[in-house]
């Protein structure tokens, strides 16, 4: 597929350190072939982001169903979101892209509205079955939320490499939690978030199921 081979290249080289004729050696294309696609190198970057906002709606359907508290959900969301980052290339550039969007000579697309809309929905939620912290705002505390999880994945891809996003992300949300629940217990709903997520290939059930509890776990 062209956008997965253009995105391999932005993932390893970078936008400026890819050309269409490195593209076409790794599509097995012609440059004039992707040239009849994609007008310009910063067309086809154009085109990979796009590519990975469109998988956003099937994933941020998954945490809209009833049943399952909205910080589980929550917290489910970010592990869905790393999974994805991790294993689906087009994400992975999408992201690079974005971080070097100065460089491409076209106006790259924010990639967090739909995002921050649907951890300011889940933290509303959360505030209004009495879950949330006191003083907690849904709209800012998920602007910085998914400002700080982008920085996380960010810096642990560069300097401790994509397959430690997870326990990282494990550490950040241990932290997190305390501040946001309205009654503290990091350990607990992680553990029942983790538990869930092993049990459904890393994604969310499209229901609620019954509750595991840490000791059910998987390898405890």
């Amino acid at each position: 597929m062209l956008l997965e081979s253009a995105a391999h290249l932005f993932v390893e080289q970078g936008y400026a350190g890819t050309s269409i004729n490195e593209v076409g050696d790794h599509s097995g294309r012609t440059s004039g072939a992707i040239y009849f696609h994609y007008s310009s190198k910063e067309k086809l970057a154009l085109a990979v982001v796009r590519a990975q906002f469109a998988s956003w709606p099937q994933l941020n359907a998954r945490y809209t169903a009833p049943g399952i508290p909205p910080l589980e959900k929550l917290v489910a969301l970010s592990f869905d979101v790393a999974h994805t980052l991790r294993e689906d290339v087009i994400a992975r550039a999408g992201a690079r892209l974005w971080i070097e969007r100065r460089s491409i000579d076209a106006a790259v697309p924010a990639p967090f509205a739909g995002w921050t809309a649907a951890v300011t929905r889940l933290l509303a939620e959360a505030r209004a079955r009495g879950e949330l912290a006191r003083g907690i705002d849904p709209s800012g505390t998920a602007t910085t939320l998914v400002c700080s999880f982008f920085g996380l994945y960010t810096l642990t891809d560069e300097v401790a490499g994509e397959r430690e996003l997870g326990a990282r992300l494990h550490q950040w949300w241990l932290l997190v939690l305390g501040a946001l629940q309205a009654r503290p217990d990091p350990a607990g709903l992680l553990a029942r978030v983790r538990s869930r997520l092993a049990a459904n290939g890393g994604r969310m059930p499209p229901r609620a199921r019954r509750s595991t509890t840490a000791a059910e776990e998987p390898g405890t």
